[in-house]
């Protein structure tokens, strides 16, 4: 790690009842994952560090709650999975915490010759599963070949994730393989599945990688639905995506423990509403439940998106963003029972579970929504948290089978809600569980738990929710569009740097940014230190 810079001295209260220090060497607006990354490099490195947060907890949208009255499940209520977070981020940073690997990596249902059927990735069945679903082995081959090639990809490109931005041309060089640059970084990701891959289930259950969370068509000549896919199999040096032990609020609560132990000073309720810079110094405005005052640091870091970070500064915000899921938390009493018989429950949920996102269906959904229409058959993906790890349930639901599902909806872009949020979100959700419903034996609302008062234990977030629950711009959940990870000449060595030399972007909006990875919260941490 480089040398600390020396620490700034405290200079004189401004006010009477502020804190005895309000100059520090970094000050954090955002409490969220990458803020607390951040934090925590910094104060390890010898820095005075402030973080500033709007919300009455820390951890964004990377925690766990109890959204149920009265019932003890500890639900991952906003992001749920792990991928991205480099081992060298929790090594580094002592952090106690753990994922768990899978047992089956997903599992498609579907109708063939009106007969039930599915996809099983995962184990020892997958040879087995592709050979009943389209009669042949060459599906499955192509499925290998594939994989191969984007794990290759990954084993490269992950590494760098944490290192100062490659030239693109160096990437390519460290890549080293000419198919896989045109697939990932040059042509639609769309030709590559319909070059390597015939059947329409196989195409649809590749192609959904492409569009967690993103509004793109497989075709689409932005390469966004591209720059998606590529985080989404990169994670880890693998593209495994693993179950955070204890929910992920595990994970932030950790990465406060470890800032505080290292010094840093965290404050909740307390929200930036301005900074002031001329390159060299900074001044925070902050509204507090005491009242506004005002923190000087020498360097800010803005774990919030490009959009608030604007705002923060006075300045011409970039592009209006706009998020494209349906969230959607559940509790039951039991999984329900599935029409193909030939798979268990407990395997089918395990993995993820993907509804209606055959290719044809993807691009249905996509058409209808461009169109400003709710999708007809609204494509989504499901897990169960509990069946990997049981601790995020209370003892006695445990004991009794109860089981979490959490739904994530695609191509539900935030302007089909702005005319009435409640009724689409209603309507949608409706749609979403009645594509579900198609593949069990008994509808999936006779599995719900209830809650205290005698509710069902459900609950749903359109783009305009997260919107309004967690300030991400338009709802969208990687802040803005992802960003390839190689310079473009739009930002400085680490991908966090802004037109202010000490002001630094270290939420998800920074290059490569997105997901639950702590990168950017490192990268900005990094960029801090020189």
């Amino acid at each position: 790690m480089p040398a600390p810079e020396p620490s700034a001295s405290p200079t004189p209260t401004r006010r009477p009842g502020a804190p005895s220090r309000d100059r520090y060497d970094a000050v954090i607006v955002g409490g969220g994952h990458n803020g607390l990354v951040a934090a925590a490099y910094l104060a390890r490195a010898g820095q005075s560090v402030l973080v500033l947060e709007r919300l009455d907890t820390t951890g964004g949208a990377a925690v766990s709650t109890r959204p149920f009255a009265g019932v003890d499940a500890r639900l991952s209520r906003y992001s749920y999975l792990v991928s991205l977070l480099p081992q060298k981020i929790v090594r580094d940073l002592g952090l106690d915490f753990a994922v768990r690997k899978r047992t089956v990596s997903s599992y498609t249902p579907a109708l063939r010759d009106g007969r039930p059927t599915g996809l099983l990735v995962g184990g020892d069945r997958t040879r087995e599963s592709f050979a009943a679903l389209t009669g042949g082995e060459r599906e499955y081959e192509a499925w290998r070949r594939f994989y191969a090639m984007t794990r290759r990809v990954a084993e490269r490109v992950f590494p760098t994730l944490t290192e100062p931005l490659p030239a693109r041309d160096a990437l390519r060089a460290r890549i080293d393989d000419t198919e896989a640059w045109r697939t990932l970084f040059e042509e639609p990701i769309g030709v590559a599945v319909e070059r390597n891959f015939t059947d329409d289930l196989v195409r649809g259950v590749v192609l959904t990688d492409a569009l967690i969370g993103t509004f793109a068509d497989a075709h689409d000549a932005s390469l966004l639905q591209n720059r998606c896919f590529l985080y989404h199999v990169i994670g880890g040096g693998t593209g495994d995506w693993d179950v955070p032990v204890g929910g992920m609020g595990a994970l932030t609560d950790a990465l406060a423990r470890a800032a505080r132990t290292a010094g840093a000073e965290i404050r909740v309720r307390h929200e930036a509403t301005r900074i002031e810079t001329d390159g060299t110094h900074a001044e925070v405005t902050v509204r507090a439940p005491d009242g506004e005052h005002v923190v000087a640091a020498r360097r800010v870091l803005v774990n919030a998106s490009p959009q608030a970070l604007a705002a923060l500064l006075g300045e011409t915000p970039p592009p209006p963003a706009e998020g494209a899921q349906l969230k959607v938390n559940m509790l039951l009493t039991r999984l329900p029972r599935l029409r193909d018989r030939t798979v268990d429950p407990r395997q089918a949920f395990a993995g993820t579970f993907h509804i209606a996102e055959g290719y044809g269906q993807l691009a249905d959904a996509y058409r209808d929504a461009a169109a400003g229409r709710l999708p007809a058959a609204p494509p989504s993906e499901i897990y169960c948290h509990s069946l990997t790890d049981p601790s995020i349930l209370g003892p006695g639901l445990a004991a009794r089978g109860y089981q979490t599902l959490t739904l994530f909806g695609l191509h539900t872009p935030a302007r089909l809600f702005a005319a009435d949020n409640d009724a689409a979100r209603t309507a949608l959700l409706k749609a979403t569980l009645a594509e579900l419903d198609a593949h069990l034996e008994e509808p999936i609302t006779d599995c719900l738990a209830l809650d205290e008062n005698g509710e069902p234990c459900i609950e749903a977030r359109t783009p305009l929710d997260l919107e309004r629950d967690l300030r991400l711009p338009g709802g969208h959940i990687f802040h803005r569009d992802l960003s390839f990870p190689y310079e473009s000449g739009t930002t400085g060595p680490w991908g966090v740097e802004t037109a202010h030399a000490n002001v630094l972007l270290c939420g998800a909006g920074a290059v490569r940014g997105g997901g639950v990875s702590g990168v950017p919260g490192h990268n900005a941490a990094m960029a801090a230190l020189g």
